[in-house]
């Protein structure tokens, strides 16, 4: 997939657990580890706003597009 998730850096740089995060946010845990692993289809911006407001960030420090590569 194109879209890259950098939620992950974006937790370590901040030195938060996911737990941290998904009580802040209030979405569960496990939706975070999803999130982190890129294993989600789509992301509301309610969301995503949550996020940037928690972490300090903006929507470009979370995820970035990455271009296939055909061979």
């Amino acid at each position: 997939m194109p879209i890259i998730v950098n939620l992950d850096v974006m937790l370590a740089k901040r030195k938060m657990r996911s737990r941290e995060l998904a009580e802040r946010i209030g979405i569960t845990e496990q939706n975070v580890s999803l999130l982190k692993s890129g294993k989600v289809r789509g992301i509301r911006f309610e969301t995503l706003e949550k996020l940037c407001e928690v972490l300090d960030c903006q929507p470009g420090d979370l995820l970035e597009f990455r271009a296939s590569v055909d061979e």
